[in-house]
């Protein structure tokens, strides 16, 4: 290929994001700076444009606000019923979205995207149903005003005095495939507010007074305009890439944000997201675990929480790290990914402590010499309460300053125990080890107290004077800021070492605890075995009461597995709504998520490759507040790994399934052929003989008439045996063969069965020679009977006329055997085996009948349901087989007796 069509080949990437929008409806954004602009109004003009020429359109709810010219756009328009929903008392309307994607028009007018839906409503959002909608290969016209967007609520704060409470991710503005801004000069949008077109009375003298000022309106005019130019600028570089243009390729910078468990975070990480935007870059959200992030209270865990959560909406990467020296983690990770600039908020508190502190902000300042730092005001910070700046540290349980003074104690006993042997400045080690003790046993703020007291102790007890805290000697003095500063340094070292060593510890157990899970799904064979053990780790580990469901949950939901959930427990409406959202759409969903968070289950879809197996539910009444993000991806490797544990078994049970439909279908092939051939030939020779005995009746001899009746009992029993090995082959195979044991005589069966083949065996001498020591068996005698009659009759027809069978019973401490041998050609060594196969025929020569393949294969079946076998042996004598019948020996206590005669 040359290089100029190799130039004009779409990129893959490109292929493949129009093979993910392949299906889904097209969005279509209006986009304003502000109320009043005449979004609605555009949509809506355009929309009847698109309806003369055609176009199906439907209005799925549209809001007027009592605007005349506006309800006038909307007459003419199909408009879907919304959906009532009661709330405190009082009805409000919502969209309709299952109503909507049965109607599934060619366009749908939704208006507000950022709309809240009231609780109870299916999504928390109204851009999520606007997705549901556009799954279902509808397309969305829809407006939004600009300050709706997520990365821009602190800008609009700064600019309006207004915190909007109603925002969306970016992300939902960058899937749209066409965005028209709608704009209007200020002037014009203040007159159109003094005409009462955008808010009526008070309303319209309140935003007057705060919203709608001319710079106000002129900024967000700026924003509006950039952010829809941003937007084309993306749209121009996909047609580049799906075009494959040549042209210029910017470097993409890659930007790090720092979260940390404070107010400042959603500020922080809605400006990174906004300077990401603006970059056309890609950001990483980074949280670094050190030893104290264990003792941090729940409402910090929380915090850490939603702000890695906001971090992902906003399309970021949210990602934690452990590490004591939390600015030189940060350095390391953002120098392994690239990164090429870090956001950090303004340091907030006194200017001394930043100065001479080791803040992580300052230290990123000094430490990033090849990384662009940027510093962004925190605005959330100025939120707090004054309680809230001055609350308290927790400086920790009683316990830890009982083990402070102890160990100072213990310390200066063994230091007055030494005293005579060891100088002063060696007694100071003895401290020192104290401190370490108490900073790896308890903890910083222990240590610190512990180094204080050992201080205090070393003055009093060992410099001079003696028992004083006085001091006269300079070298006492050095002594004693060394020890002072030895068991600070010792004791933060000492603390720090053992956050890491729990850190490790809980690393090391969910590692153990989830390569166990991973070994108990592995080995298990069947699909209640996997189930068990997802069930019983998922409870153990996150803490809570959980099920599985492997079926879609309508109209129902059916637990497969459950744990610590009682069996007539019943999911409430909300959360069997959850549960089948989140079966449809493979998404999460329940509480604390954007999906019905109302319940009070979790629900993560168990996904493989694109269908999903099963769902894994949580009940989170007990627990009431969300995973952090360390327990999410926990749940995440937990549900991936239960996921493939579950598809593992439902391929093992496909194919299993299929195994057992191919041998059905050759059973069934093989017993029709067998069928066809074995029923027609008795039928034709009975039908053969009746029809001559019926038409030539009165002429025949009497000799040739008893032929004919003796051809036809023949081929009737015949006809019966075959019959009987088909009954008993099917009962064999479904497990239904009962067994009516009676205790027999072997020798009567012999006889009996060499009776019934009485015709057969003529021409053959059959000898019977018994052991007379051989008890009475307990069996069921018809069955060995016909076991004893298949065997004989295959004798029947590999044995020469004229020849011997020779049938010899005998006993064993354990067993009891019978041996029919016959003089025929004999089994060849490797079909010995496989003549006890359903179907399978040794190659026969021309004289010997051809049989069934059933005889001896329902031979083995019904002695192993007696406890005994079947085997085919070499003659003892010359030429031919000997088949070996095995039977278990009833114990002492069960004999009946021996064979007599």
């Amino acid at each position: 290929m040359s290089d100029s069509a190799e130039s004009r080949r779409p990129s893959p990437e490109a292929l493949l994001e129009e093979a993910r929008r392949e299906g889904r409806g097209r969005l279509k954004v209006f986009l304003g700076a502000s109320p009043g602009v005449g979004k609605t109004y555009a949509m809506l003009e355009t929309a009847r444009l698109m309806q003369k020429k055609g176009t199906d359109v439907v209005i799925g709810i549209v809001e007027t606000h009592g605007r005349s010219d506006t309800q006038a756009m909307v007459d003419g328009f199909e408009i879907l019923p919304p959906r009532t929903i009661e709330y405190r008392g009082r009805p409000f309307a919502e969209l309709d979205v299952d109503g909507l994607i049965v109607r599934r028009p060619k366009l749908a007018l939704i208006d507000e995207l950022a709309h809240s839906n009231i609780p109870g409503s299916r999504h928390v959002k109204r851009y999520q149903d606007v997705d549901d909608v556009l799954a279902a290969g509808v397309d969305v016209w829809t407006t939004l005003n600009v300050q709706h967007l997520e990365s821009l609520n602190d800008v609009v704060v700064r600019i309006t005095g207004v915190r909007v409470r109603e925002t969306l991710p970016d992300s939902v503005l960058e899937k749209a495939d066409e965005i028209e801004l709608i704009d209007l000069p200020s002037d014009e949008l203040l007159k159109r507010l003094e005409e009462g077109k955008i808010y009526l009375g008070e309303h319209a003298a309140q935003a007057r007074e705060n919203f709608f000022t001319p710079a106000n309106l002129t900024a967000l005019r700026e924003l509006a305009m950039r952010a829809a130019a941003e937007r084309i600028d993306l749209q121009m570089q996909t047609l580049l890439r799906r075009h494959k243009v040549q042209g210029p390729w910017p470097t993409r910078d890659r930007l790090l944000v720092c979260v940390g468990g404070n107010v400042v975070g959603k500020s922080l990480i809605r400006a990174a997201a906004r300077l990401a935007d603006l970059r056309g870059a890609q950001w990483i959200a980074v949280h670094v675990i050190d030893s104290r992030a264990n003792t941090l209270p729940n409402a910090a865990k929380d915090q850490i929480a939603e702000t890695l959560r906001l971090a992902e909406e906003l399309g970021g990467e949210a990602v934690t790290i452990p590490g004591e020296n939390v600015a030189q983690e940060i350095l390391t990770y953002a120098r392994s990914r690239n990164v090429t600039q870090i956001v950090i908020a303004r340091p907030q508190g006194p200017k001394l402590r930043h100065l001479f502190g080791r803040s992580v902000a300052r230290s990123l300042m000094f430490g990033a010499k090849d990384i662009e730092i940027a510093i962004v005001p925190a605005e959330e910070a100025r939120t707090q309460t004054r309680d809230e700046e001055a609350a308290p540290q927790d400086f920790g349980d009683w316990r830890g300053y009982v083990w402070a003074l102890a160990a100072a104690a213990a310390a200066t006993a063994l230091g007055l125990a030494l005293h005579a042997v060891l100088s002063v400045p060696n007694l100071a080690m003895i401290y020192l080890l104290a401190v370490l003790t108490v900073a790896l046993r308890v903890g910083t703020i222990a240590a610190v107290v512990s180094s204080v007291f050992s201080a205090l102790a070393f003055n009093f007890f060992f410099t001079e004077p003696r028992f004083s805290f006085a001091m006269v000697r300079y070298q006492d003095v050095v002594t004693l800021a060394l020890l002072l500063g030895g068991a600070l340094f010792t004791g933060r070292l000492g603390a720090q070492v053992r956050g890491q060593m729990d850190a490790l510890r809980k690393t090391a157990r969910r590692t153990s605890n989830l390569n166990e899970f991973s070994r108990k799904v592995a080995g298990a064979m069947g699909r209640e075995e996997v189930l068990t053990a997802i069930v019983e780790h998922v409870n153990a580990t996150m803490q809570c009461s959980c099920c599985v469901i492997v079926e879609p949950p309508l109209p129902r939901v059916i637990a497969a597995a459950r744990r610590e959930l009682g069996a007539d427990y019943q999911f409430p409406e909300i959360d069997r709504a959850a549960a089948q959202w989140s079966w449809e759409h493979a998404q999460a969903s329940g509480f604390a998520t954007q999906t019905l968070p109302a319940a009070q289950w979790l629900f993560v879809p168990l996904r493989v490759s694109k269908r999903i197996v099963g769902l894994l539910g949580l009940n989170m009444r007990a627990r009431r507040r969300p995973f952090s993000a360390g327990q999410k991806r926990l749940l995440d490797a937990i549900s991936d790994q239960a996921a493939v544990a579950l598809e593992r078994v439902q391929l093992v049970q496909e194919v299993e399934d299929k195994r057992l439909a191919g041998e059905a279908e050759q059973l069934r092939s093989a017993l029709l052929a067998s069928v066809s051939h074995d029923l027609r030939t008795p039928l034709v020779s009975i039908l053969g003989a009746a029809s001559s005995l019926r038409a030539q009746n009165d002429k025949l001899a009497p000799a040739a008439r008893k032929e004919l009746l003796e051809s036809i009992e023949e081929e009737a029993e015949r006809l019966n045996r075959f019959v009987q090995n088909l009954l008993d082959m099917t009962r064999l195979g479904h497990g239904k063969l009962e067994l009516k044991r009676a205790w027999c005589d072997l020798r009567d069966l012999l006889k009996r069965a060499r009776e019934r083949l009485a015709r057969e065996l003529s021409g053959l001498t059959v000898m019977i020679a018994a052991d007379p020591g051989v008890p009475l068996v307990h069996v069921d005698p018809m069955l060995i009977e016909q076991v004893l009659v298949n065997v004989l009759e295959n004798a029947s027809k590999y044995s020469p006329r004229g020849t011997t069978v020779r049938v010899s019973t005998r006993q064993s401490q354990e067993s009891i055997f019978i041996d029919i041998e016959d003089e025929g050609p004999g089994i060849p060594a490797q079909d010995r085996e496989r003549v006890f196969d359903l179907f399978y025929r040794v190659e026969s020569k021309d004289h010997i009948k051809p049989g069934t393949g059933l005889g001896l294969s329902i031979c083995r079946g019904l002695l192993e349901a007696h406890g005994g076998g079947i085997q085919a042996l070499p003659a003892t004598q010359g030429s031919g087989t000997l088949i070996r019948v095995t039977l278990p020996r009833p114990a002492e206590s069960e004999q009946r007796g021996p064979l007599h005669g």
